[in-house]
């Protein structure tokens, strides 16, 4: 009996130190793996921090930083704190006013405006609007306790008195009333006295001295070429077409000795039911040649024919024998 038990004892005991080393293995092993996780991250660590850069690379990160510090908008930043700039100085500049005073004095202003009619100019208004000027001064120098009816304390008055007396054109744009200047835009005559006037261009070919061409002149006369169905390509071309007619005339027929041409792209007028249209060529015969129309159409012509422009737009001739 007593070395059953003295046997289970020492077994016993035999496993408690096995569990123990057991125990002892486990924990150990666990350990040499955490420093050698913790070994292997400052070795890494260590060598990304020995790791240097090549010259390419450099000269890459150098480019880099002079692109981004070229697209840097300086001059819109330049532009921006000049802005800034200018718009603080305008804010001290205004002149002030209480809101409701400025108010007031705009009313009156335009009312002053207003009263001059539509026909005034830059100088009546400036002279209306400086006689205001010089009214309130004297109300303000001159009312009780130096108030008007555009203010409701003494500190207002006198402000709008610093404001009429020293400020005016600054108080004139915090207001928005601006009044041009009159510009006197001079026409100046270059041209020598003796010198001729210009020319007006006949399109075509140049006319021989014997069409005798007239501008602006449209003649009377016997037709004795329908120019609705005859249509040349310019104005020599009709003269000329006369003079052929003059010539080759059989005895007992008309000859051409007038010649009417429509030089107009849009037509030519004249007072009767058809419609006249470019390079219309008449050719006409009258002993004794008189005018239709010279220059421009009479007002009271053309009052009677609506259509009728202000200038005359045919081209003519008589043949010179």
């Amino acid at each position: 009996m007593a070395r059953g038990v003295a046997s289970w004892g020492r077994s016993k005991l035999c496993s408690y130190k096995k569990l123990t080393i057991a125990i002892c293995c486990v924990n150990l092993f666990v350990a040499l793996l955490i420093l050698r996780s913790l070994c292997f991250s400052r070795a890494t660590n260590s060598f990304s921090e020995s790791k240097k850069y090549t010259e390419w690379q450099i000269e890459r990160i150098k480019e880099s930083i002079r692109i981004r510090d070229q697209a840097v908008p300086i001059e819109l930043l330049n532009a921006v704190k000049r802005l800034r700039k200018e718009s603080t100085e305008q804010e001290k500049r205004k002149v002030k006013l209480p809101p409701g005073v400025k108010h007031k004095v705009a009313e009156e202003i335009i009312e002053k405006l207003r009263s001059l009619g539509e026909g005034s100019n830059a100088t009546d208004e400036t002279e209306v609007v400086e006689l205001w000027r010089i009214e309130r001064l004297n109300d303000l120098n001159t009312s009780e306790r130096n108030l008007s009816d555009l203010v409701s304390s003494v500190e207002e008055a006198e402000m709008l008195k610093s404001a009429l007396e020293s400020n005016w054109h600054i108080l004139m744009e915090d207001i928005g009333i601006w009044i041009p200047t009159n510009v006197t835009n001079p026409e100046h005559d270059d041209k020598p006295e003796n010198e001729p006037e210009e020319a007006e261009i006949i399109p075509g070919p140049p006319l021989r001295p014997e069409c005798n061409v007239e501008l602006h002149t449209d003649y009377a006369g016997a037709a004795v070429r329908w120019g609705l169905t005859h249509h040349k390509e310019s104005a020599a071309d009709c003269c000329q077409t006369c003079l052929d007619q003059a010539k080759n005339a059989k005895p007992g027929e008309m000859k051409c000795n007038i010649w009417v041409y429509c030089p107009s792209e849009f037509g030519c007028y004249s007072p009767d039911i058809y419609e006249h249209k470019h390079q219309e060529c008449w050719l006409k015969m009258d002993e004794k040649p008189r005018l239709n129309f010279k220059d421009k159409y009479s007002e009271s012509y053309r009052d009677s024919h609506p259509t009728a422009p202000v200038v005359v737009p045919w081209m003519s001739g008589v043949i010179s024998s």
